[in-house]
């Protein structure tokens, strides 16, 4: 029998408001438990640096430029970590084997070989005292892949585990959406993709016109007028970018430059209708080989709890598509992204593979993860 352990994960999204963190047990393979998941919000001092720290960061050369900057935040972010870990292992009874350690992005370019994440995982194991996976994305980019998204994996464990009629998929909108096609339990037949903007052209919007960092429900946005106009020509741009074999985004890529000048509802409206209707496509694409079966699509993200989005979604998709959130399955969609942060270092560990090459677009299936033991 396979070794099972215990594994801390934690993620940080492009929303860049705090980190989840999750305590699961799993051999790496087949065998899964949830033990522990918990969010925890950066302070707002935190966060402002955060913020400004990815507007100044627009090119590789940035990164350089920068590179004091972002030294310094990167240890505060590290030190948040490890204040919220020590905390996390001191309440819980399981001991940690070992940390899967996202680390906060601030930059991604595929097509310049590069993805900046936040995090000193030497630091984190030194303060913690135990084993720290993290740079997950580094070994898939330099065998040619996009280093996202990782997830997919994961994604098929839990569907696999609850033994669903495939296909299924799964959509994570989180500040990027990205999708999963679950067709067997065999990794290799695994496909999955970034799609486009999830919340982080909503949340921008609503972060320049109040105090609040997302719309609420989407609330506002279920009030605003939608230009359609604006809206037309938007959609036939995104068309235009998309052109080539990007399998993965960042926020960087997107703007609100075609909303200036519309009202705040006006605009978030538009915004919103404008996610929906990239997501939509995009799950109408690539689940066109299945239009004679009945497909499942599970939404786990903070965007699943935008209803006016959802809602978009859900009234545009044919028949054989039913669109669920992936709590109906018993599965924290909270924590979806920090669970499998957390299997992918126990697999980082094993030596096993962590992205395929339907997943990244990387040459062949491929490990990941740097581990280290500073203690």
């Amino acid at each position: 029998m396979e070794k099972i352990y215990t594994s801390l994960g934690l993620m940080s999204g492009t929303s860049m408001d705090g980190v989840d963190a999750s305590i699961i047990s799993s051999d790496g393979e087949k065998q899964y438990e949830s033990i522990f998941n918990e969010y925890f919000e950066y302070d707002g001092d935190l966060y402002r640096d955060l913020v400004n720290l990815r507007n100044k960061i627009n090119s590789a050369n940035d990164i350089i430029l920068n590179s004091k900057l972002i030294n310094d935040i990167e240890r505060k972010i590290t030190l948040f970590h490890a204040k919220i870990c020590n905390k996390i292992i001191n309440k819980n009874v399981n001991e940690i084997d070992l940390v899967g350690f996202h680390g906060q992005t601030i930059f991604h370019d595929a097509n310049q070989k590069i993805s900046k994440q936040l995090g000193d995982g030497s630091l984190l194991s030194n303060l913690l005292k135990k084993d720290v996976v993290y740079n997950f994305r580094a070994n898939d980019i330099a065998n040619g892949g996009q280093g996202a998204p990782l997830a997919p994996i994961f994604h098929n464990l839990l569907i696999n585990k609850a033994h669903m009629k495939l296909p299924v998929c799964v959509l994570n909108i989180g500040g990027i959406a990205n999708i999963t096609i679950i067709i067997s339990d065999k990794k290799e037949d695994l496909k999955s993709q970034d799609i486009g903007p999830g919340n982080c052209l909503l949340d921008e919007w609503v972060r320049k016109h109040t105090n609040n960092r997302f719309d609420d429900g989407g609330k506002a946005a279920s009030v605003g007028k939608i230009d359609k106009t604006i809206l037309n020509q938007a959609i036939e741009n995104f068309d235009n970018i998309k052109i080539g074999d990007n399998l993965s985004f960042d926020i960087k890529d997107f703007d609100l430059s075609f909303v200036r000048g519309l009202s705040y509802e006006n605009g978030l409206s538009t915004l919103t209708k404008f996610t929906s209707e990239i997501i939509y496509q995009s799950i109408t694409n690539i689940t066109k080989i299945y239009q004679n079966e009945k497909i499942n699509i599970l939404v786990c993200g903070g965007g699943r709890k935008n209803l006016t989005l959802i809602e978009n979604i859900r009234k545009k998709l044919p028949n054989n598509i039913t669109l669920s959130l992936i709590d109906d399955f018993n599965i924290n969609g909270d924590f979806v992204e920090s669970q499998a942060f957390a299997y992918l270092a126990i697999r980082s560990l094993l030596k096993k593979p962590i992205s395929f090459t339907n997943t990244t677009n990387v040459k062949k299936s491929c490990t990941g993860g740097d581990l280290v033991k500073n203690y």
